[in-house]
């Protein structure tokens, strides 16, 4: 009956990469001042997310020498615009534009993206979700690594603000078991991804690869938007900077549907690693291995989970909820081996209540 143990033992494994990882992420330090060059973040918007105003008010805030920022929405009365006008008035020295996009694109954020881009008047652009809140300094760090002509795209890790249970459950896993994946898979050398959390990237650069027109059908705009640049022969960077997004006081079913939107994306989008993903489920296991009697071997594959869990979480990404709530780990960890299984099956999506259907390659059926 070893074999029933040997999941649990694969898991250990890999938890023991995440540690390893966390202790060779690079750390801030001080360094020679990169290049700062002129900046146009474009911020496509639909809704008013929680603390929008908060997040957008931090990136008027930076303390960089020439950047603009440029709203897409979809609606002219979209609610985010009360948030966005505020913006203009507190800010008015700041170049702050807002475009209302029509757009016939499968994915109408990369529809929104294509114009915003049409409009930007610098060389660099950032993209980031809407309800991304970034801190002092950010724009420096995001954008110096480009000074490097080899990186093609500069990316950053997130933590997640929440409110309710079930939300405070979602932030626990992207600090805990998504942010030591990521550190895992470029430990590994897997780099050819990017995360919608901060996107930053030379104009020329974007042009290469057919603009945002040629990821319209696709769901996963950053993995698409990643990979081609990585196709190209670019490196992806990690800002030594983290973001954060909010997910609010949502329930169980709401949680629910975005984490299975965001498996399911991930399945047609790279099901090589999805699959492969099966191994970091070191909580289910353990279980496993302990019902089976292998108790030391189901203890180092949780105590290694939790260590690293604990200290990617709090250590890596600031995220004063990981030491918090860490207690809450196992049974996250359950909630999540759940919605792994669902999105082994099926083909449709929830996306802001639209209800969309992948094609096996990530393309958005009609």
């Amino acid at each position: 009956m070893i074999w029933l143990a040997l999941p649990a033992l694969a898991a250990a494994a890999y938890y023991a990469l995440a540690v390893v990882a966390a202790a060779r992420w690079p750390r801030s330090s001080p360094s020679a001042p990169a290049p700062s060059p002129p900046v146009s973040i474009l911020k496509p918007v639909r809704g008013r997310d929680p603390r929008f105003w908060e997040a957008i008010r931090s990136h008027a805030e930076q303390p960089y020498p020439e950047f603009e920022i440029l709203f897409g929405v979809a609606d002219a009365a979209d609610p985010a615009l009360v948030d966005i006008r505020r913006l203009e008035r507190e800010y008015p020295a700041l170049p702050i534009r807002t475009h209302v996009v029509s757009t016939t694109a499968p994915n109408a954020k990369a529809g929104v993206l294509a114009e915003l881009a049409r409009q930007a008047r610098h060389p660099v652009l950032l993209v980031n979700d809407s309800d991304i809140r970034v801190p002092p300094g950010y724009l420096a760090a995001v954008v110096g690594p480009l000074a490097d002509p080899e990186v093609g795209l500069v990316t950053c890790l997130y933590r997640a603000a929440a409110e309710s249970w079930p939300a405070r459950a979602e932030a626990l896993g992207i600090a805990t078991e998504f942010a030591p994946s990521v550190l895992v898979a470029r430990l590994l050398g897997v780099a050819e991804f990017a995360l919608g959390s901060t996107m930053v990237f030379r104009s020329s650069t974007l042009a290469e690869i057919g603009g945002f027109e040629a990821i319209f059908d696709y769901l996963a705009d950053d993995y698409q938007l990643g990979s081609r640049i990585h196709q190209r022969g670019y490196h992806i960077r990690f800002a030594q900077v983290v973001v954060e997004t909010n997910l609010g006081a949502g329930g169980w079913a709401d949680v629910w549907r975005h984490q299975l939107r965001w498996s399911r994306t991930i399945r047609v989008s790279r099901p090589s690693g999805y699959f492969g993903y099966v191994v970091t489920h070191a909580t289910f296991w353990a279980a496993v291995a302990l019902a089976a009697g292998y108790w030391p071997i189901a203890l180092v594959a949780l105590a290694l989970r939790l260590w690293a869990g604990i200290w990617i979480g709090a250590g890596i990404l600031g995220d004063p909820k990981t030491a918090r709530d860490f207690w809450l780990i196992p049974f996250r960890d359950l909630f999540g081996f759940a919605v792994w299984l669902a999105g082994l099956f099926g083909d449709t999506v929830d996306w802001r209540g639209q209800k969309l259907r992948l094609s096996r390659s990530g393309i958005i059926r009609s």
